[in-house]
């Protein structure tokens, strides 16, 4: 594998060239086709998963038996890294939004990596708490909002994951399908479909095929964010 591939990845970028080279000869590579389930909630966790290309949705199920979507991964980002820090079962499914490739670290190559290089560690963290008070504000949000607002918030919640900004703009490519967003609100899918024509019908955003463009982000970031 080629060392420079891992200089994208966040968790490792501020590594030094030879640490780098280490990492590429001891993480597994694996693909993965649309629709696999990649981790099981409850299984036991041995390894952290690093997505190279490719989005995968973590999902737990309700007492209802209800799909809820809890977030939804892309490049670069990580997964299953609770299960090794705690070493209790994994805490949510995994599965593949597309074909998605990741790279494999196993708990022995991780310690070994955080003990000899803690800026590891540190960027764990960081990430880590970046995603509980996203997680913390975006349940609170959702508990007391009206189901069209909870589809607004779900929006702008994939806009910061997945977004890219331009000129006051913010793109998102392949939005999930609206099944998937209502899973991710509480709602239902005619209510995501009826927020989404409001929010085109008000000029606030442009849908063409699954890619949405948020026409002006800073307004939209006062109202959902």
């Amino acid at each position: 594998m080629d060392s420079e591939i891992l200089r994208n990845v966040p968790l490792f970028s501020s590594l030094p060239d030879e640490k780098l080279e280490y990492i590429s000869k001891i993480l597994i590579p694996r693909k993965y086709t649309k629709d696999t389930l990649i981790v099981m909630e409850n299984d036991e966790g041995d390894s952290l998963f690093i997505i190279r290309e490719g989005r995968v949705k973590v999902t737990r199920y309700s007492d209802e038996g209800g799909e809820v979507i809890l977030s939804i991964l892309g490049d670069d980002d990580f997964f299953g890294e609770m299960s090794l820090l705690d070493g209790e079962a994994r805490s949510a499914n995994v599965v593949a939004l597309e074909d998605t490739s990741v790279f494999i670290l196993t708990r022995p190559d991780l310690y070994n990596l955080l003990e000899s290089k803690p800026t590891i560690a540190i960027a764990m963290l960081e990430e880590l708490a970046t995603r509980i008070r996203r997680s913390d504000k975006y349940i609170k949000g959702l508990s007391l909002s009206d189901a069209e607002t909870r589809v607004g918030m779900t929006l702008f919640n994939l806009s910061e994951q997945m977004g890219t900004i331009k000129n006051g703009e913010v793109t998102i490519e392949k939005v999930p399908y609206q099944q998937d967003i209502a899973n991710m609100s509480g709602t239902t899918r005619e209510t995501v479909s009826r927020m989404l024509k409001l929010l085109e019908d008000k000029h606030i955003i442009e849908k063409e095929g699954r890619r949405i463009t948020i026409k002006d982000y800073s307004q939209f970031v006062k109202k959902f964010g």
